[in-house]
């Protein structure tokens, strides 16, 4: 169980070592797991659509396997992480906006970069829209996918309407995409804490505050 700054358990964070735990294993397997995936499935695609990369990487009808397969189990990292309790506590984080994501929103907003203008719990607020878009995205790419894919599924909407709203989400999705690993390689910190489930103190509450206080 993920644990914060008033933990007392098996779990709590040691004060010694200046870290505290912010993933545990299981969430950073499902973590890796979507991330593999997804960059397999755009990587796949991206060789689909553009006729350079088509052309370098041939194999045109295994490539449109790989992509039609590491779409559909995207989904399975996250189905499997929920039979872990701190993944399921994270996921009620994230569906939560609480009042102190709104002033981080502002702060965005007017382009304010200290930390204090920015308070936020385990998650900040973009974070929190971002899980939001990837939780509204998938299903949309998954069901026009196989729309495509099975053309017969839903007689009653065409295929052209399937691809045409597949390849606008698509393209969202890769500019979001871009935007989050963009944020990610700006923060190693957060990296680190993503690859070894620790993070150091003294970032933690510079820009996580709330969670270190005990607040979600």
């Amino acid at each position: 169980m993920t644990s914060t700054a008033g933990s007392t358990g098996p779990t709590a964070p040691s004060e010694r070592s200046g870290r505290v735990r912010r993933f545990t294993r299981a969430e950073r397997l499902v973590h890796r797991a979507t991330a593999g995936l997804t960059l397999l499935c755009v990587g796949a695609a991206a060789c689909l659509y553009f006729s350079p990369l088509a052309q370098l990487v041939g194999r045109r009808h295994l490539v449109a396997v790989v992509h039609e397969w590491s779409g559909i189990l995207l989904p399975v990292p996250f189905l499997l992480g929920l039979a872990s309790s701190a993944f399921r506590a994270d996921l009620r984080r994230l569906n939560r906006l609480a009042r102190y994501d709104r002033e981080w929103l502002r702060a965005v907003r007017k382009g304010w970069t200290s930390p204090d203008r920015r308070p936020a719990g385990k998650f900040n607020a973009g974070q929190k829209i971002y899980a939001g878009w990837v939780a509204g995205t998938v299903p949309i790419m998954m069901f026009t996918g196989l729309l495509m894919w099975f053309t017969g599924l839903l007689p009653m909407i065409s295929r052209t309407s399937a691809i045409f709203v597949h390849d606008v989400t698509a393209l969202a999705v890769a500019l979001v995409l871009l935007g989050h690993i963009r944020m990610a390689y700006r923060d190693p910190r957060a990296r680190r804490g993503m690859r070894t489930g620790y993070v150091e103190r003294a970032w933690a509450r510079r820009w996580h505050s709330r969670w270190v206080e005990g607040d979600r």
